[in-house]
């Protein structure tokens, strides 16, 4: 029951899907932006072609993935670069954070603060990946998978749902048992 306002509760429910479809796009955008710079903007060159075909199934408006293509193929674009942190968070759970970003001594920091707030570190590089195969773009977790309950299931969605908020990550990758495809886009 809405009480006396229907518009107030539907104008709330549209701005939190609009917040969610922005991140989304953002994302994208910069994912197609880093493609188009390794691709020279050629549309043929596969690994673009599929940040593209993301974009379309996330129904990201084509003015937005050209303007996204135009950046990274222009000679002035911002050097976007693809970091990737490793993490355990509760019960041992492997994390692999995948993360474009413009600034690595800003973004590093923030990723690291994020985890000590919520009580984790992050791990060296190569700690964590070996518990994943990459296949493209992705982390496929290897078996045995890590089981969690209770308390870590809790406190592993708060470090989801942490990172999900921050602007750079692109995908987070977890070898939990139910959460294998973590990944910040819906569509992915």
């Amino acid at each position: 029951m809405s009480g006396h306002s229907k518009w107030a509760t539907t104008k709330h429910q549209k701005a939190a899907t609009d917040a969610a479809r922005s991140r989304a796009f953002s994302r994208l955008a910069r994912l197609i932006t880093v493609e188009s710079k390794k691709a020279g903007g050629s549309l043929s060159d596969p690994s673009l072609a599929a940040a593209i075909a993301r974009a379309k199934a996330a129904n990201m408006p084509k003015d937005n993935i050209e303007r996204a293509i135009a950046k990274g193929a222009s000679k002035d674009s911002a050097a976007l670069e693809q970091v990737v942190y490793e993490a355990y968070g509760p019960a041992g759970v492997a994390i692999i954070i995948d993360a474009l970003t413009d600034n690595k001594n800003r973004t590093t920091p923030e990723i690291k603060h994020l985890f000590s707030k919520l009580g984790f570190e992050v791990a060296a590089p190569g700690a964590a990946s070996w518990a994943f195969t990459k296949t493209g773009m992705k982390f496929i977790p290897n078996e045995p998978l890590t089981d969690i309950a209770g308390d870590d299931e809790e406190k592993l969605q708060a470090i989801l749902d942490t990172l999900d908020e921050h602007e750079d990550v692109q995908a987070v990758f977890t070898n939990a048992r139910g959460y294998e495809s973590a990944d910040t886009d819906d569509d992915a």
